[in-house]
């Protein structure tokens, strides 16, 4: 089934009027005093509180005020997406020959064109190589062509944001990724040595080991841990220097260290090799040509699953490329940024919600320029809860205590297990977002956004709150 809006109500984007936030609460003494033991001033937080079956808020403390959400941005995209796509919704990934095929060779190019598939793994990759395989497809003799066409966006230094170009949460989202880019790189000690293996291993991947083997805890071994990375025409070279615990066991680091179309090549001359066929041509980027012929497609999980992905453990590439479909998808290809942005704007427009501060970068909350308030964010949330794709939406948040970026949260207190919270954190951002049932069985939306240099400290006033609205009578 498709959710969808009427036509009309979409293109309705806009002037209702804002209301003015609640006044003349005051925050639980325990939490006013986590505050304070944190250094953050209350004009550095925005708190909304409602019970889900109440009009009026339960809290509101800076509801108003444009606040940098951080991850809980993606409490906003993951809704647009399962209510405009669908939870069923599927991404493909196709391959076409424009050459003919004879005796298992393929007398031209292959062509792998991507629909902005947010899950890609190697797995699924490689069952998508595998089709191809049981086709009779042996040689090709022709160039690797990468059709990215679906979506239209630049991509930048992946260490403008932070100055951390290799981590994976700042690959940049395209139509055809696979695997996010990433390389595992798994260490373990052997006869007194240091090993380190990674997977994928394409040839164009060196590793040097300078790794020393060393005594202590392994709490802090990736930060005794470093890593330099080189690339030439050779390919990319990574040297590990430093000490690795012997306590350790057997460990990993992840890390995206190729340009897109390099790892693709890599990945696809690795796999087609492992799977017994031949291929010696290069990499680059092109379209799919008329008469070209499809040879094989693979549909992604369904978005219900993407959203737990996402939400649980805040993939922020996986958020972009779900913003980016937006866009293509409910106005038309290729996705832009700012196509996505009228589809969410509209789409907030045809449910009578007006949030004239929110501000919309890239959908997944990593930015310095996305903005939204509490108020606003809590109201979405009670309009999810009364939604359609209330229980895919719900399911996709980390239980407080169990799993996701909540796992290591509220184990010791009476919230664990009963809040389906969305964090976020950035530097000078602290936030939480999601629903708590407390113990009279009320469902709550709860938001508490903390912008402030201090942000980092203010994980317990967030908890305080959660504890307090699970306890009250």
């Amino acid at each position: 089934m498709r959710y969808a809006f009427p036509a009309l109500a979409l293109i309705l984007c806009a002037m209702l009027p804002l209301s003015a936030g609640a006044r003349g609460y005051s925050l639980p003494p325990e939490v006013a005093a986590a505050l304070k033991q944190a250094h953050i001033p209350l004009d550095g937080i925005g708190v909304y509180v409602r019970d889900i079956s109440q009009a009026k808020p339960l809290l509101d403390i800076g509801g108003d005020w444009p606040m940098s959400p951080a991850s809980t941005m993606k409490l906003l995209t993951t809704y647009a997406g399962l209510e405009l796509l669908g939870p069923a919704y599927t991404w493909k990934t196709e391959v076409y020959a424009d050459g003919p095929v004879s005796g298992g060779v393929l007398h031209g190019n292959l062509i792998f064109k991507g629909y902005g598939d947010p899950d890609l793994t190697l797995e699924r990759f490689w069952l998508l190589l595998r089709q191809l395989r049981q086709q009779g497809l042996h040689r090709i003799d022709g160039d690797l062509v990468l059709d990215k066409s679906y979506f239209d966006i630049s991509i930048g230094d992946p260490g403008t944001f932070d100055g951390e170009p290799y981590k994976t949460y700042n690959v940049a989202p395209e139509a055809l990724l696979i695997g996010f880019q990433a390389i595992a790189f798994r260490f373990w000690t052997e006869d007194g040595n240091v090993r380190i293996a990674a997977d994928p291993s394409p040839e164009s991947l060196h590793i040097v080991n300078h790794v020393q083997t060393g005594g202590g805890d392994c709490g802090a071994w990736r930060d005794t841990v470093a890593e330099r990375v080189s690339s030439g025409p050779q390919g990319v070279t990574v040297e590990f220097t430093g000490l690795y615990p012997a306590a350790c066991g057997e460990q990993s680091r992840v890390l995206s260290l190729f340009r897109n179309g390099d790892y693709i090549h890599s990945v696809f001359q690795q796999l087609w090799q492992e799977l017994g066929g031949e291929f010696q041509g290069r990499e680059r980027s092109g379209s799919v040509d008329p008469g070209a012929r499809l040879l094989a497609s693979l549909p992604s999980v369904p978005l219900a699953e993407a959203v737990r992905d996402i939400n649980k453990y805040s993939n922020n590439t996986m958020a972009r490329d779900l913003f980016l479909t937006l866009g293509a998808d409910t106005i038309s290809p290729p996705g832009t940024l700012a196509k996505s942005n009228n589809a969410v704007h509209c789409w907030l427009a045809a449910k009578g919600l007006d949030f004239p501060e929110l501000v919309l970068e890239n959908g997944s909350g990593l930015s310095r320029t996305e903005r939204i308030s509490a108020r606003h964010l809590g109201e979405l949330l009670v309009s999810a809860y009364h939604s359609p794709v209330m229980p895919e939406y719900v399911s996709s948040l980390p239980i407080s205590a169990r799993d996701g970026t909540m796992k290591k949260r509220l184990r010791e207190q009476w919230t664990a297990g009963m809040a389906h919270i969305k964090t976020g954190t950035l530097d000078g951002v602290k936030a939480i977002g999601g629903y708590l049932q407390d113990q009279q069985g009320r469902q709550m939306a709860v938001v508490f956004l903390i912008n402030h240099a201090y942000a980092a400290g203010g994980g317990k006033a967030q908890d305080a709150l959660l504890d307090w609205l699970y306890r009250r009578p």
